[in-house]
């Protein structure tokens, strides 16, 4: 099993172009199973969970062809030898496999799809996506782990109104609604600019959508006939995460292909911590900062600062002087990488949902477990800016979302490599 060792203290200085967005690019293709054409997509991260995804794909009937060096993937539905089952082994690693429920029923009318895997970081029950979906006409039973949907005269347009914010229902009930009769309406949504993402995928589909705040109205038509091309968003938690690198031992940091509005949250809570960040439209430069201030974060739905990215700004935190807090409102188990954190000499006390950070504190090189894809990364991060070695095992966790990690580090001349 492969391992990242990592020689920490080597200041970062360079470039990191940013990648495709894994979170975009997911429920995009489960929404090319809308389509009865061609679709290309550009600027797809080559990173384990987009294979998996693909590899659904074609076992549902979808002609691929993926363009690795020039991150770029077509897709063709033709409709022949459709197979509206998601097996247990394609959707037991990744959360987002759940979405071609959406996509299968409203298209093919039925659907037998795997209750999902992912990260352990939290039950992340699918509660709230079959409840969109029963408003919208399905008939649904979960049996022998697998969720059962069927709308024998199709799914028909409804007022849904969600009880708590949620992505991936939010993708669901958008892919399901696009091929329902008439119209539906969504409430609560999530607003994510990976969701933002997948609209404008659907829009250039031939879906009618309009956004108003957390309201969303879908007009369902018939299935995309045109062939379709898409550019997918930048990664905005791998921007965030190196982001964060570079407050942490960046003698200049430079990243660029992004879009520094979508990143306000982010780039606003460093530089309350008093981060030295010079922002262009597309790009940012991060300098080193010697005195690193506490501060108290909760975790919420965009445009909030997002979940994915607590882990990360933990590590930070223990480089400020003081005593931060981070209270996490989305998952309830959320902290794994805490544990091993303590390993390394972080001071982190958990009550309850918030996490105290004790700093600043001297991080040491030690021998640490990934617990899941946004914890191995910050166990990458405290050991960039440790004494002595590192060695992060279970690395796969990290290669699930961050393309080319290592080697991104390592132009910014940081000792890292894998084993």
């Amino acid at each position: 099993m492969q391992k990242l060792l990592i020689k920490g203290k080597k200041e970062l200085f360079g470039t990191i172009s940013i990648s495709g967005s894994k979170n975009a690019t997911l429920p995009i293709l489960a929404a090319s199973i809308l389509s009865n054409n061609g679709v290309k997509l550009a600027n797809v991260p080559m990173v384990k969970d987009i294979f998996t995804m693909l590899e659904l794909l074609k076992f549902i009937g979808i002609k691929i062809r993926i363009k690795k060096k020039q991150k770029v993937i077509e897709l063709k539905n033709n409709n022949k030898k459709i197979n509206t089952l998601a097996p247990y082994k394609l959707v037991k690693t990744m959360r987002a496999g759940v979405l071609v429920l959406g996509a299968l029923l409203t298209k093919y009318k039925k659907a037998k799809v795997s209750l999902p895997g992912g990260c352990a970081i939290g039950t992340r029950p699918v509660d709230l996506h079959l409840f969109a979906l029963k408003k919208l006409g399905a008939k649904i039973k979960i049996k022998d782990g697998y969720i059962i949907a069927e709308a024998k005269k199709g799914l028909v347009g409804s007022k849904i109104k969600f009880p708590s914010i949620s992505v991936g229902a939010t993708e669901n009930a958008l892919l399901a609604a696009f091929g329902a009769k008439g119209k539906t309406v969504l409430l609560n949504c999530a607003v994510e600019p990976e969701i933002s993402d997948l609209i404008s995928f659907l829009k250039k589909l031939g879906g009618k959508i309009i956004i108003s705040g957390r309201k969303m109205t879908i007009i369902g038509k018939n299935f995309g006939t045109k062939k379709t091309y898409h550019k997918i968003i930048f990664d905005r938690i791998e921007a965030g995460t190196y982001l964060i690198a570079g407050a942490l031992i960046g003698k200049k940091l430079v990243l660029n292909k992004i879009d520094t509005k979508i990143i306000k949250s982010e780039i606003d809570t460093l530089k309350k911590m008093g981060v030295n960040i010079t922002n262009n439209k597309n790009s940012l430069s991060i300098l080193k900062t010697k005195k690193l201030k506490k501060i108290n974060i909760t975790t919420k739905p965009y445009p909030g600062f997002p979940t994915d990215l607590q882990a990360q700004l933990m590590v930070l935190m223990t480089q400020a002087q003081g005593i931060s807090k981070i209270k996490e409102n989305i998952f309830e188990n959320r902290y794994m990488h805490v544990p091993e954190l303590r390993r390394m000499g972080a001071k982190i006390e958990i009550k309850n949902k918030t996490a105290y950070i004790f700093g600043a504190s001297r991080l040491t090189g030690a021998e640490v477990m990934a617990t899941d894809l946004r914890a191995s990364v910050s166990l990458v991060l405290a050991g960039l800016i440790a004494d002595n070695r590192t060695m992060v095992n279970r690395i796969y966790h990290l290669d699930r979302g961050y393309e080319f990690l290592e080697k991104k580090l390592q132009t910014c001349k940081a000792e890292i490599k894998r084993i």
